[in-house]
């Protein structure tokens, strides 16, 4: 499985979600996903929020580019990313290789 696959215009991202880090971090791949931490925890969705700003600067987007698609309160989450480059894919790999 991908980390990221396109879909129509827009694009698909696998995250794993850590809540209640201890820092914010992008980086890594675990069990298909690109792996995120955040250091808000996971309660009436916070977590996903800081995920979504996280990610928003990680891959040099928008806040309102990504939006949560599904795995609301799973680790395992799928985001989508509307109105960005092919570029993208590129970028998600660098973060996924752990740089």
């Amino acid at each position: 499985m991908s980390i990221i696959t396109r879909s129509g215009s827009d694009f698909r991202l696998s995250v794993h979600a850590t809540p209640g880090a201890r820092q914010e971090k992008i980086g890594g791949e675990h069990d298909g996903a690109l792996k995120v931490s955040v250091t808000a925890v996971a309660d009436k969705g916070r977590a996903n929020d800081a995920i979504v700003v996280c990610l928003a600067k990680a891959l040099e987007l928008k806040p309102w580019q990504v939006s949560l698609a599904s795995g609301a309160t799973n680790r395992r989450k799928t985001f989508v990313i509307t109105d960005a480059d092919d570029d993208l894919v590129e970028r998600v790999a660098k973060l996924a290789a752990g740089g």
